[in-house]
């Protein structure tokens, strides 16, 4: 039996170690060996604020720096809190409603209050 774990974006068996990194040739994925030791926390990823704080759903959170919203002429404000965050996957992993509309903010941009 193999201690070598399946590739996780294919399943198939069929994988290597490459250095510190174990390669699929079926689906030419990649990925960290440390990281299969620790394979039970993948399925839920930690959102940090600037801090290295953890968020999670229902926070309340404060804007760290002034944000431009892309296409408008509305900046939002450093200081501004926001209550009931809501966290999704993506590049933007926080999803929150203000006076101005609703927001999809990036992590580093807030802090936990």
């Amino acid at each position: 039996m193999s201690t070598i774990p399946a590739c996780p974006q294919c399943a198939m068996e069929n994988t290597y170690p490459d250095g510190d990194n174990y390669v699929c040739p079926d689906c030419a994925h990649e990925w960290p060996a440390n990281a299969a030791v620790s394979a039970d926390d993948a399925d839920e990823p930690v959102v940090k604020d600037a801090n290295g704080n953890p968020l999670a759903d229902g926070d309340a959170v404060v804007l760290i720096k002034d944000l431009k919203v892309k296409g408008s002429s509305i900046t939002l404000k450093m200081g501004t809190k926001v209550k009931s965050i809501r966290l999704v996957g993506g590049d933007h992993e926080v999803d929150c409603k203000m006076d101005a509309g609703n927001f999809m903010l990036k992590a580093a941009y807030l802090r936990k209050v």
